[in-house]
């Protein structure tokens, strides 16, 4: 097996901002605590949080829907501050994920261990994924944009804009702690959850192909991306939380804004295709092993 290398510029950054998001929690305790300041922090985890959910993962990963560019903008810019990469790379990725998951391509493979899926795979080298192969996403002028700037719009949008808008009220260091570097930090544990315990923790109703798992846990932390079990059956579809008190605030945003025009041709997986699953995953877990003789 060939040694893993360390990321050193990924493990220096990612070190230094959860250093930075210790360092938030003392200044808001300690230090000064303004309101205005922890209510920026929790847009800007929103904002950030839908961009990823329901931009870079269901609509530029999965094209299970139709944004119009103001929307794309929005998932592109709150995307580069949620610095997970350019939405071409990031997609890349998760196309691959899907396709070898549970192997040793999968990026973030889960038989390699929690801690692996969770955090490991970002802190270490490995071979770029086909960013090539996204034609659909290389044909988006904004997407290309994006992926082009996407360090120089991953600070201004993650650092610049929250030091300025702390300004307004006369916090831009809590600003830049709070909305900066402690949002950043829960965001990125968020995100990854999904990568390590959406494949360890929950149900698995549509069948058990793969390590996906539903959890109404993991959903709760990420904006409706527990459902995986769900997800990983049905990739095309832009739920992940099907029934009416399954927590998907991304669905019910997309659902939302398709009714002013802002998302169209959103993607559902047909009631019976759906039960057909649920059948054959229960007959399977019933069926005998083999028979002695």
């Amino acid at each position: 097996m060939t040694k893993r290398q360390i990321d050193w510029v990924n493990t220096i950054f990612i070190g230094s901002a959860h250093a930075l998001a210790v360092v938030a929690i003392v200044y808001m305790a300690a230090v000064h605590f303004s309101w205005w300041t922890l209510g920026l922090g929790v847009l800007y985890f929103a904002f950030c949080g839908l961009a990823i959910t329901g931009g870079y993962h269901r609509h530029f990963s999965h094209p299970t829907y139709k944004a119009i560019a103001p929307l794309r903008l929005f998932y592109l810019l709150f995307g580069a501050a949620s610095v997970q990469n350019s939405a071409l790379k990031w997609s890349a990725d998760h196309r691959i994920h899907h396709s070898k998951v549970d192997t040793t391509d999968d990026p973030y493979d889960i038989t390699e261990g929690f801690w692996w899926a969770h955090i490991g795979w970002v802190l270490h080298k490995r071979e770029d994924a086909a960013v090539g192969s996204v034609k659909d996403l290389e044909s988006d002028p904004l997407v290309v944009w994006q992926h082009k700037y996407y360090v120089p719009l991953a600070i201004l949008m993650a650092a610049v804009v929250p030091a300025c808008l702390g300004l307004l009220w006369g916090d831009p260091i809590g600003a830049l702690l709070c909305a900066g570097f402690l949002r950043l930090v829960v965001q990125w544990h968020v995100t990854f959850s999904v990568n390590s315990f959406a494949h360890m923790l929950g149900s698995q109703p549509y069948g058990d192909g793969n390590s996906a798992r539903d959890s109404w846990i993991t959903a709760i932390l990420s904006l409706g991306e527990g459902y995986h079990n769900f997800h990983h059956k049905f990739q095309s579809d832009y739920r992940n939380g099907i029934r009416w008190f399954h927590f998907d605030p991304t669905k019910w945003f997309v659902w939302s804004m398709s009714k002013v025009g802002v998302t169209s041709d959103l993607k559902r997986v047909s009631r019976e295709k759906i039960q057909r699953a649920v059948t054959a995953a229960k007959a399977a877990r019933k069926k005998p092993a083999g028979l002695i003789g």
